[in-house]
């Protein structure tokens, strides 16, 4: 039995050369490189090419390389027998989180106001926003969005998050689906954090950023095709908001030709808020990979009804 790495945009070698440290007996294989089709039980993919998986007739689960899974969640070429599982790694919520907080002072104490007046040499200084006077609200309150939440209430800040269903998280202002307008209007900072499904993709759109507390502002770490982009630029050219982060978008990378390069009311990131550490989500893998030999409940187990 092998496991196999497979992307189209990543290098796998640091993933099968931290795997093979853990465990020198695994048959670890990257794509396209693979000897034996039937050998293959345990899939690790990332952004994928299209039309893979039907061709492993002993494969039993797909492992997306991130806490994202909806490259695999749409790729109809997995059978539906398949477990789908994603990587939740201390690493990568500790990262998100220094992300969001970073973000948030940023916007708070107006150092985009500041990158704009250095290229000026514009010595003005500016009033910032008071953390009692703001409201952070966070989309998706999974295991990353709850510590998020945690993180900035640490930090002294007002918080409310919103998610499927009510959450229970101390210092916090709950919502649960049916109570997004609630959650809106006492928001000033905008944290999506949600998994990408059909009811939120576009999510991020003119009615919904309209109804944000002045002054608003958008942070989205999430998937590039919950922002409706036409929409942000709209809402920032008419002041609905002030600022907006953006680590992740529909086409990656950015074309150079994007509007948003261009808007000094954004603020753009390579997609780095949360980098996949080899060394960190191996034993994540292995266990799950050891799990699935032993017909063991399987960690961070993807909903295909749910979407995540």
């Amino acid at each position: 039995m092998s496991i196999l790495l497979i992307s189209r945009t990543r290098n796998m070698e640091p993933f099968r050369d931290a795997l093979l440290d853990l465990d020198g007996n695994l048959d670890v294989e990257i794509w396209p490189e693979i000897q034996s089709l039937k050998r293959v039980t345990f899939a690790v993919a990332w952004k994928q090419p299209k039309n893979q998986f039907s061709q492993y007739p002993n494969l039993r689960v797909v492992s997306s390389l991130g806490a994202g899974a909806d490259h695999l969640l749409k790729d109809s070429s997995i059978p539906k027998e398949v477990a789908l599982t994603r990587v939740v790694a201390p690493s990568l919520t500790d990262q998100m989180c220094d992300y969001i907080v970073m973000s948030v002072f940023a916007m708070t104490r107006r150092l985009h106001d500041y990158n704009r007046q250095q290229v000026w040499a514009d010595w003005k200084p500016r009033i910032h926003y008071q953390k009692d006077q703001l409201m952070i609200g966070v989309m998706g309150l999974g295991e990353i969005g709850k510590d998020v939440a945690k993180r900035l209430t640490a930090n002294g800040f007002n918080v409310s998050g919103w998610s499927q269903s009510k959450k229970s998280i101390p210092d916090v202002i709950t919502y649960s689906k049916d109570q997004l307008d609630p959650f809106l209007a006492a928001t000033n900072i905008l944290v999506c954090l949600l998994p990408l499904t059909t009811e939120t993709e576009d999510i991020l759109n003119l009615s919904l950023l309209k109804k944000l507390n002045s002054p608003g502002f958008l942070i989205n770490v999430a998937r590039g095709r919950h922002l409706v982009e036409e929409d942000l630029i709209y809402a920032l050219d008419m002041g609905i908001l002030n600022h907006a982060t953006l680590d992740v978008f529909e086409k990656e990378p950015l074309p150079e030709s994007h509007p948003f390069w261009s808007r000094e009311k954004i603020t753009i990131t390579p997609h780095v808020a949360s980098l996949t550490q080899p060394g960190k989500v191996a034993e994540l893998l292995l266990d799950n990979y050891k799990r699935m030999l032993s017909d063991q409940p399987l960690h961070h187990r993807v909903d295909r009804y749910k979407g995540y």
